[in-house]
């Protein structure tokens, strides 16, 4: 979601700052700005639109100095304007702040402020905290911003100058990630320490409701009762995982992580497949076999793709493990008080580590005093290091902001899970060393698998112009046809919903027309039968059908307009297979329509506010 990028040494800021909003861009913005200082004056330029706008604007109007701090806004209070890119300042424009997340008092404190004479120059909520920190403001900055925040309700991650404290920048944190940067020319804020690669040499992050101040020689941090803090620093490569940001030969970055799948599945494995014991090893679960026998239920809880992929896990954990398993979107599990028994653990699912909703919920779990789990791609994030233990899915970073690779690691984690529960159980070894053979094969059957690409380029062409699409698959796969609608969504803007296949008959049918598009997840299996019937069931009714389905199946493409073949699997695995011909439709698609495959539309990539 929203960047933060801040610097403080003996180098020109600007460049550094713009270099690191740029590395920020997939998180999803819709303007940017940055200022910078020369002794006690302040210098701002701010633009609505991509950061090439703003690069525009610096290269006629630069920003001279080497401290400074700056923002790729993502509109939650206000338009996508001008005026309401950060960053924000006071009315003696002394006080220049930029801010993450969402003061939910804010209308409060505006009408207040209002009431005294201050008159506001954007609609953002983040203007307030400018004017609230020049109200404390007595020649200390990191005083004032402790006590404007004792005022203020809700997430915040900050960075904050004054003109009369040159070379000085505060931070603080409270729901919205920060870290600290430590490098040869000076010191750094950010909301990631990706922002940050090649410019610092160590990182330290902040927890919740601290405050620091750096400047060019160091930095300190202090809790909430102003008592100094010591924080661990860490090598900054830890952070940064395997994988390139950059896009290679590939047009997009959605398709390079398309095409990284069979060695993100295999990074996801490595090390943690025991053949001679016919299971699965994980060094982060910090829960010995004693305590994972006495697991009674399982509350997944994720948003989005991540949630999708928890509901395969559903099905994964109940069929090896024989586990109850409940799947919550974690912005409803937050609100809610459902009754859990002592032995329930609670799994969160996220790619980026920071997912406001998800963090909310494990933190609301851990107060209840369950166990709490994590299934994490962000080495260092918030949910990393605040879960009772975890598994990376060590994906590297995912720059595309429709998750692809993230998902298929998340689900290849869980299904190693669930044999390991299930080997603590009932599952034999002879049935855990074919899973692990299974397993092991999928690097080569997703090689295999993206040699669909071309049919799939030939069945996008087709149905670009639909404007309704609805995905059908039943068990393992009705998750699938979830995601599979998800991806079409966020990257073509086309509306597309996912239903359990047979459920079609009880409403949704009824959308069934020449111009609807039906795509069928109907691999070989168990409920192979049942799915052709829907199939036919549309086709009656005159419905364009494309079928994902099993390699030379005659059955399937004598009934389907249009056969995208993936080879077979077994059906647990199946949601991995069957994901990378759709993540591909969605790409097309999406390319036909002239969209912005990257950076869809009011999208972000991390969302850390509610």
């Amino acid at each position: 979601m929203c960047g933060i990028v801040g610097f403080t040494g003996r180098r020109e800021a600007s460049p550094i700052l713009f270099e690191g909003l740029r590395r920020l861009e997939y998180r999803g913005y819709d303007s940017a700005g940055l200022v910078t200082s020369t002794g006690n004056q302040l210098h701002a330029r701010k633009k609505a639109g991509r950061l090439a706008e703003l690069g525009k604007l610096l290269a006629t109007q630069p920003a001279p100095g080497c401290h400074g701090i700056s923002h790729t806004r993502w509109a939650t209070h206000g338009g996508a304007t001008d005026r309401n890119s950060h960053p924000h300042f006071d009315a003696k424009n002394e006080i220049a702040l930029v801010h993450n997340g969402v003061i939910e008092n804010f209308a409060t404190l505006k009408q207040q402020l209002q009431a005294d004479g201050v008159q506001f120059r954007s609609d953002t909520d983040t203007e307030v905290l400018a004017h609230l920190i020049s109200r404390f403001y007595r020649d200390d900055l990191l005083t004032a911003v402790t006590a404007a925040l004792g005022l203020v309700k809700g997430t915040y991650g900050l960075a904050v100058m004054c003109r009369h404290e040159p070379g000085v920048i505060v931070g603080a944190r409270f729901g919205s990630p920060l870290v600290i940067g430590i490098g040869p020319d000076g010191h750094f804020l950010a909301s990631d320490a990706t922002a940050l690669a090649g410019f610092a040499e160590k990182v330290v992050y902040l927890n919740d409701r601290q405050v620091c101040q750096i400047d060019e020689t160091g930095y300190v941090i202090r809790n909430q009762d102003f008592d100094t803090v010591d924080v661990p620093v860490h090598d900054i490569a830890h952070f940064l995982g395997d994988g390139d940001t950059e896009k290679g030969d590939f047009p997009h970055h959605m398709l390079k992580e398309i095409y990284e799948q069979p060695e993100t599945l295999a990074n996801a494995m490595r090390g943690r497949l025991e053949a001679d014991n016919a299971t699965a090893h994980f060094g982060g679960l910090n829960l010995g076999a004693q305590q994972l026998r006495q697991i009674d239920r399982v509350v997944m809880t994720a948003c989005g793709t991540s949630y999708h992929a928890a509901l395969v896990g559903e099905y994964l954990f109940e069929e090896l493990a024989r586990v109850p398993v409940e799947v919550e979107y974690a912005s409803e599990l937050r609100y809610r008080n459902p009754p859990m028994d002592r032995n329930t653990v609670v799994l969160a699912l996220t790619q980026s580590g920071e997912t406001a909703d998800t963090l909310a919920a494990l933190r609301e779990s851990k107060r209840m005093g369950h166990t709490t789990l994590a299934i994490c791609n962000a080495v260092g994030s918030s949910i990393a290091r605040e879960a009772d233990g975890g598994v990376y899915l060590h994906a590297g970073p995912e720059i595309g902001v429709a998750s692809t690779k993230a998902f298929t690691s998340q689900v290849a984690v869980l299904a190693m899970l669930a044999l390991y529960l299930g080997r603590t159980r009932h599952l034999s070894s002879t049935q855990g060393q074919r899973i692990i053979a299974e397993l092991q094969a999928l690097p080569d059957v997703i090689r295999k698998t993206l040699e669909c690409h071309d049919q799939v380029k030939l069945v996008a062409q087709k149905y670009a112009g639909a404007k309704n699409v609805l995905y059908l698959g039943r068990q393992y796969l009705y998750p699938v046809a979830l995601e599979g609608a998800l991806k079409l969504k966020e990257i073509s803007y086309i509306h597309a919903e996912g239903y359990p296949a047979a459920e079609m008959k009880h409403g949704p049918i009824a959308l069934v027309d020449e111009n609807t598009p039906s795509v069928f997840l109907v691999p070989r299996g168990n409920v192979f039968d049942k799915v052709m019937s829907n199939m036919q069931e549309i086709k009656a009714r005159g419905g364009p059908v494309i079928a994902i389905a099993s390699a030379g199946d005659h059955e399937v493409s004598a009934v389907a307009d249009d056969v995208i073949e993936i080879p077979d699997v077994p059906e647990y695995l199946q949601p991995i297979v069957t994901a990378i011909p759709l993540q591909l439709l969605a790409y097309e698609i999406a390319l036909l329509c002239g969209c912005d495959v990257d950076k869809p539309r009011n999208l972000a990539k991390s969302v850390t506010v509610e």
